[in-house]
């Protein structure tokens, strides 16, 4: 096994430059990261104003990719999104015009404020990154992010996502307000024109990189770690949290102990090694958990959130003791 200089790495020095755009949120800057190599998807929850769309901006400036951005209203339809057939009279035929969701790095803003079929709309370029207008089927440019953001102080004027969308978000994350030093940063940062970043990778690079990270070894051990985790998610009694049972109607999906494999993966090659450590999945275990499970009206009642729960689980699961050999 080996492991590189971390600062050496160029997904590093694209998040360097991000940086000097963005103040603080490293968790949510790293996780875009994440999603980027292991070819996901994001949901970002957090209150107006956190920076989320400077900090998908500023990514997609410096990996020299193309960005979109749609303001998700109730009114919209998918035409809005993935684009329509056009007709022109001064040739007598319809055309094709491609939608905003034609871009490395798609932002898709309060996206719960958009009708079912606004957003079952995004399920096909989600998982097939490709788009469907009358006969003919287009492919996104690659690499390929969503990230989708929610407000969750408000709730007239919204629509819940559907689970089957839901669950093809590989992550969500919670940004919360920054710290008092993070905030005094931002106010000076403000007070003078912003720098843009500079390109740092392009995307043939970052395509490039997601090849590499595939060949990180996953002992058969972290498969086995991931999927207990998820397991108990369904029924934790069967990891001795049985009082936990009534706040779980359904437990996550097989899709999350995919995510928290690859995106185990994709973590290791973003720090510098070739190999996965059961600290990987532990760490990415809220984000790619919190949003798959379905809680019960008794854990609304006595205020028990998805993040206790898989704290708890976390805490009851033992990880696997993993030797690393020279390979």
């Amino acid at each position: 096994m080996t492991s590189t200089n971390q600062a050496d790495h160029p997904l590093e020095q694209v998040l360097f430059e991000v940086k000097r755009t963005i103040v603080g949120q490293d968790v949510l800057l790293e996780r875009m990261a994440v999603a980027l190599i292991a070819d996901g998807h994001l949901l970002v929850e957090g209150v107006p104003g956190l920076a989320k769309t400077l900090a998908v901006r500023s990514l997609a400036a410096a990996m020299s990719g193309s960005f979109q951005r749609v303001q998700f209203t109730p009114d919209l339809v998918p035409a809005d999104l993935v684009g329509t057939r056009v007709y022109h009279q001064h040739s007598g035929e319809f055309r094709t015009e491609l939608g905003p969701v034609f871009a490395n790095l798609l932002l898709a803003d309060e996206i719960n404020r958009a009708p079912a079929k606004v957003q079952s709309a995004l399920l096909e370029v989600m998982q097939e990154h490709q788009v469907t207008i009358g006969r003919e089927t287009f492919k996104v440019p690659e690499p390929f992010l969503v990230m989708a953001t929610e407000n969750p102080i408000e709730s007239e004027g919204t629509y819940p996502l559907p689970e089957a969308q839901v669950d093809r978000f590989m992550m969500k994350v919670v940004v919360d307000y920054p710290a008092q030093a993070e905030e005094q940063a931002i106010v000076a940062r403000a007070l003078r024109p912003p720098e843009p970043p500079q390109p740092m990778v392009t995307p043939e690079g970052l395509i490039a990189m997601r090849a590499r990270a595939r060949q990180v070894y996953v002992d058969p051990a972290i498969v086995d770690y991931a999927v207990r985790l998820v397991g108990v998610t369904r029924s934790p009694a069967t990891a001795g949290l049985g009082e936990l049972e009534r706040y779980v109607t359904y437990g996550a999906s097989p899709r999350a102990s995919i995510a928290l494999v690859t995106g185990a993966r994709a973590l290791a090659f973003l720090r510098g090694r070739d190999y996965v450590l059961p600290h990987d999945l532990a760490e990415l275990a809220l984000d790619v958990l919190r949003h798959r499970l379905v809680l019960s009206y008794e854990a609304l009642a006595d205020d028990v959130d998805p993040d206790t729960i898989i704290t708890r689980v976390l805490g009851a699961v033992r990880a696997p003791d993993v030797v690393l050999q020279n390979r």
